[in-house]
């Protein structure tokens, strides 16, 4: 019987290397699956109201995940959008677990944009998200850092071009766009006010309404496209939020609320489970916040 080789503990460089592998091998079966697919409708449980589709994309791309994760780090929790898929960590002295969206944006997949969908992972701890990726599979851009690293990579798998995002602001919030994915009018009117362009009284120069997923959503805002984007107050599953939560954090990037007395940013550690907005947020760089919160004195409910 030949003995198992002793290959050595794995370091933060290796663990960075393998999950790049492992979403872009997903955002391959995404862009592979674009044209002949099957979708249908869902249950959200936790929104009954709302209308959600899945396809066999969706599905493929999560059977890869969890089997290149499972493979590649056993014992580590994993917690994944389709079939309520839940696997607790089992190594000891440590909660180590993935959050799987295998497909961010199925209604911009269905729909065959342009941009807009792609697979969202992160590896978290208790206390806070040690690596995300965010890709868009038809760009075949990646978003990531991994585990050990304050730098943020973009990344394109086409070309190769590689760069660093800056962790600086990009302007005043008045000189920019702010991203929102429905009607600014459906928010708490507080909200409703600030998210506007400052012709109609708000406190961005243009609002921009735009589907697809909140991942590629969010990196128009790392990249410095827009100076703002608005998400709604609800449950927001681990898989959609953390991967955002990490990135955004490195980044430099704060999520303001209103707690119906005044502005505080959001302070929040991981968790398998879902996470209850009572308010949506406004996510600003945090070189703007002091701005941000003496401009919005001026607006009232």
């Amino acid at each position: 019987m030949n003995k198992p080789i002793p290959y050595g503990p794995a370091n933060e460089h290796l663990i960075g290397t393998a999950l790049k592998e492992i979403v872009r091998r997903v955002m391959n079966e995404i862009w592979r699956r674009r044209i002949g697919f099957v979708g249908q409708e869902k249950i959200n449980e936790h929104k009954p109201d709302k209308q959600d589709r899945v396809t066999d994309a969706d599905f493929a791309a999560q059977e890869i995940f969890v089997r290149k994760l499972t493979e590649c780090f056993p014992g580590y929790g994993i917690v994944a959008e389709e079939h309520g898929f839940s696997r607790q960590c089992t190594l000891e002295g440590v909660n180590l677990f993935f959050t799987v969206d295998p497909l961010d944006g199925t209604k911009a997949f269905e729909r065959r944009q342009s941009q807009g969908f792609g697979p969202m992972l992160s590896l978290c701890t208790d206390e806070k998200v040690i690596a995300a990726f965010v890709g868009d599979s038809m760009t075949q851009e990646l978003y990531y850092y991994r585990p050990g690293s304050d730098r943020v990579h973009r990344l394109n798998f086409g070309d190769h071009q590689h760069e660093l995002l800056s962790t600086g602001g990009s302007g005043k919030l008045a000189d920019q766009y702010v991203l929102l994915r429905d009607n600014p009018l459906n928010l708490p009117r507080i909200y409703s006010n600030i998210a506007q362009s400052l012709k109609h009284g708000g406190m961005f120069k243009e609002i921009e309404i735009a589907g697809g997923g909140i991942g590629t959503g969010m990196a128009r805002l790392w990249k410095g496209e827009v100076g703002g984007y608005v998400i709604k107050g609800g449950i927001q599953q681990p898989w959609d939020l953390w991967p955002v939560w990490g990135i955004s954090e490195k980044l430099g990037f704060v999520w303001m609320r209103h707690d119906g007395l005044e502005w505080r940013s959001r302070e929040m550690g991981p968790s398998m489970t879902p996470s209850m907005f009572a308010e949506p947020s406004i996510i600003i760089h945090g070189s703007q916040k002091n701005n941000f919160l003496w401009a919005a004195k001026g607006y009232s409910f």
